[in-house]
């Protein structure tokens, strides 16, 4: 029964070896829930995204098992190549624009695990067996619901890697194949071709120019679950900062006064946690000029490496992230630095 927190990954430089290799879809991971002709989708974060995609409904029940229950990712296609922005769409309250946006952008279904078949369970049986379980349950399924095509050829996998970013694919799973299915765990592998990481929106600067967004200040919860601030984002052209403004505006605190960062003027908060508004490395001074966010949007931003626990350099907005919880925006999702020896870069 939903909701059920799906099996996760956790980020690698390279693709390991001896696994169970697929693509990395981009789009919003998705459990079904099938009984005859009752069907549920829940969203990463167990939130219910059925009304949303009337179009896949019909479509799982014609081509999915009567009782069975699917891990798999909600896509949208356009011009032969995932597209990521015109599947945010999708996500409208008004149900007039959803029956719209079902007919002009259809959804479809990409499985990759299949947790129950049946009075069945199958979350502690393998990988493997769960894989070759999929597939049969699925040998008949067509356009819009598809079988994640998979491997265990590691020279395969890199070739997916290399030229599935075409298709606008995000890099490759690595899953153990004897592995049980473990639901909120980081137990696979995602290789990447850019690092990124989903972080909290909890406060905002001003642009030099005038009353628009000049960086959104971001934030990730650290083991004790304090959100501690790790940089900004910025970079916009002029009518995004406009934008920007006019989106945040329903997000913004009077004061910092229950703020997560309400104690940025503090000595000693800044002394023991990442906050905004801290002494400058280069003047001294204080950069009093942000605005508090009540910190409940997300985003993905690209980022090159971390400095300690935060980002050396400015990162870049990438997207809004509507299917994900700030509670979920956490240090565990960041890559670990690729390792390179200093003596290499001078001795040459």
């Amino acid at each position: 029964m939903p909701p059920v927190e799906p099996m996760l990954a956790k980020p690698a430089a390279t693709i390991p070896p001896g696994m169970q290799y697929e693509a990395k879809w981009d789009g919003f991971r998705a459990v079904v829930f099938r009984d005859r002709d009752e069907l549920e989708i829940g969203s990463r974060s167990g939130r219910p995204l059925t009304r949303y995609f009337p179009e896949l409904v019909r479509a799982l029940k014609e081509h999915l098992p009567e009782r069975c229950v699917l891990d798999g990712e909600i896509v949208v296609a356009r011009a032969g190549r995932l597209d990521f922005d015109a599947l945010l769409e999708r996500i409208h309250p008004a149900a007039s624009r959803v029956r719209h946006l079902a007919e002009v952008t259809p959804a479809g279904f990409v499985a990759f695990d299949l947790l129950a078949l049946g009075d069945a369970s199958l979350m502690s049986t393998p990988q493997r067996e769960r894989r070759h379980a999929l597939e049969e349950a699925l040998r008949d399924a067509s356009d819009p619901v598809f079988t994640a095509p998979v491997t265990y050829e590691l020279d395969v996998a890199r070739g997916w890697f290399r030229q599935y970013e075409g298709a606008g694919l995000d890099g490759v799973i690595a899953k153990p194949p004897d592995l049980p299915y473990r639901p909120g765990e980081r137990v696979m592998v995602k290789v990447k071709h850019e690092r990124t990481a989903d972080c909290v929106v909890a406060g905002m600067r001003l642009h030099k120019s005038g009353p628009v967004v000049g960086s959104l200040l971001l934030g990730l919860y650290d083991d004790s679950g304090r959100l501690q601030h790790v940089g900004v984002c910025g970079a916009f052209p002029m009518k995004r900062r406009q934008e920007l403004m006019e989106e945040l505006e329903p997000l913004r605190m009077p004061t910092a006064e229950g703020h997560p960062w309400e104690d940025w003027a503090s000595a000693e908060a800044q002394a023991t946690s990442r906050l905004p508004g801290g002494p400058s490395r280069w003047t001294g001074k204080k950069d009093l000029s942000w605005l508090p966010l009540r910190p409940e949007r997300v985003c993905e931003v690209a980022y090159d490496h971390m400095q300690g626990d935060r980002f050396r350099h400015t990162a870049r907005f990438r997207r809004w992230r509507p299917d994900r919880e700030p509670h979920e925006c956490a240090y565990a999702q960041l890559e670990e630095p690729v390792s390179y020896d200093l003596a290499e870069v001078l001795g040459g």
